[in-house]
């Protein structure tokens, strides 16, 4: 560039406003233009197609409630178009329903009325810095796998991180969930913002309110001094509410308050003060079946299971295990100052046998101690140490189900053996209901005790 010669701007990003009341068109239009974007308002949905056919547009802003459709139905359309605009809704205000509906089809976000603008630029912002679809994430944050399940969650995983829709991850220990809510949130708008694990099931009881929502200074013994909790560490960013199933039912009305409302209040405090968080849910149980048996609430459950990602075990993933066991090993050998650590070929063919019930998890686990016994860098099948009641032939299904229900099966005569074979009480052990531990009976042919007192 020559001396005074002035650097070509680009253009400011453009927002395009869809709304029938002119007051609240007017109000969006001179915040958005405050903040130094380009805005078209209109108020009809025929007129936002064709603004978005004739013009190029960074964000879509829409009611819910239009003279000529739903804003539902300009969601579905932009979404079918072949330009990446996020859009976001404006839904009445406690229509929970309705902003449910707009997240499952493709809205990046909403906002309730009546409208607050602190809350539109948060949105705003937060929409604009989106990454460029299809930017990877980094080598640290991978899911290695070429198997048809995890190309399928890879591809989810790239959906849900361009919106904002609260995320429910189901799937058994160890398959990686955790990792997934990470990729979510590194691929995402709230990239640069914290990513806060929770452990809900680490959590003494009395400590949850505290611990979540924070608490003033003298608001309990032992309470000298102002403390944040997870909700304000996580502002701007991800919470990450992982084995979310044990959470207790009175924590779980004020955590779906603090969900519905997007403010919360520290204990010991009189007002709530807002909090801009995406939430994230895992759990290796079973939620609804949880709301059936009366001990997860069924409006926290529709809030937090708006879009569901399920994590295939790793023995659905076995033509993957030669390729996620070498980097799990290049990565330990790293660590460990063995950087020529590898697997030798007959034992990466040996893991590939096995039925994995700990998942990723327990290969790691596998593996780090294979490493930390062999005195050779190349790690051989003897290093192993495989329980082989766990190995299965690749491909041979009736093997791994005939383990997977001898697993099963023991697990539920322990508990009736516990409980006298009181099926009300072995059901309350396994976490399950009634219902389900007699169906479970019935398909292992486990029946009552014999005069004997042996089960049948």
């Amino acid at each position: 560039m020559k001396r005074g010669e002035r650097r070509a701007e680009s253009p400011p990003a453009r927002v395009l406003v869809v709304d029938d009341e002119p007051d609240i068109r007017e109000l969006l239009e001179l915040t958005l233009l405050r903040m130094g974007l380009g805005v078209e308002a209109v108020g009809t949905i025929g007129a936002a197609k064709e603004q978005l056919r004739d013009g190029h547009f960074n964000l879509c802003l829409t009611d819910m409630r239009l003279p000529d459709g739903e804003g539902l139905e300009l969601v579905r359309h932009i979404a079918a178009l072949p330009t990446d605009v996020p859009v976001a809704v404006i839904t009445a205000y406690g229509s929970a329903e309705n902003a449910v509906a707009a997240l499952k089809a493709g809205a990046f976000d909403y906002v309730s009325k009546p409208v607050g603008l602190e809350q539109v630029r948060a949105l705003v912002r937060s929409a604009l810095s989106l990454p460029a679809r299809g930017e990877p994430a980094s080598e640290a944050q991978s899911l290695l796998g070429e198997s048809p399940p995890l190309r399928a969650v890879r591809g989810t995983i790239a959906k849900l991180a361009r919106t904002q829709a609260p995320v429910y991850i189901s799937g058994e220990s160890g398959s990686g969930k955790e990792l997934a809510a990470r990729l979510i949130h590194v691929n995402g708008a709230r990239r640069e913002r914290p990513f806060v694990p929770v452990n809900c099931g680490a959590i003494p009881e009395p400590l949850m309110e505290s611990e979540f929502f924070g608490y003033r200074k003298g608001a309990f013994t032992g309470a000298d001094q102002d403390r944040d909790g997870f909700f304000q560490a996580a502002n701007g960013g991800t919470l990450f509410l992982d084995e979310v199933a044990d959470l207790p039912l009175a924590m779980q009305v004020k955590l779906l308050r603090a969900i519905q409302e997007k403010r919360v209040r520290q204990v010991g405090a009189t007002q709530e003060e807002p909090v801009d968080v995406r939430i994230i849910s895992a759990t290796h149980q079973v939620l609804s079946a949880l709301v059936n048996a009366g001990r997860f609430r069924q409006d926290l459950f529709y809030r937090l299971n708006v879009i569901e990602l399920k994590m295939p075990p790793l023995r659905e993933c076995r033509e993957d295990i030669p390729l996620i066991a070498a980097a799990i090993v290049e990565r330990l050998g790293r660590q460990g100052g063995r950087s020529g650590a590898r697997l030798a070929p007959d034992a990466a063919a040996e893991l590939a046998r096995y039925g994995f019930p700990g998942n990723v998890r327990e290969l790691e686990n596998i593996l780090e101690r294979a490493l930390a016994l062999s005195a050779l860098d190349e790690i051989g099948v003897a290093d192993l140490s495989l329980d082989p009641l766990a190995e299965v032939e690749p491909g041979s299904a009736e093997s791994l189900l005939q383990y997977l229900d001898g697993v099963e099966r023991r697990a539920i005569l322990e508990a009736l053996t516990k409980t006298g074979f009181n099926r009300t009480a072995a059901a309350k052990i396994l976490g399950i209901t009634f219902r389900a531990l007699r169906y479970r009976m019935q398909r292992l042919g486990i029946r009552g005790p014999d005069p004997g007192g042996r089960a049948a």
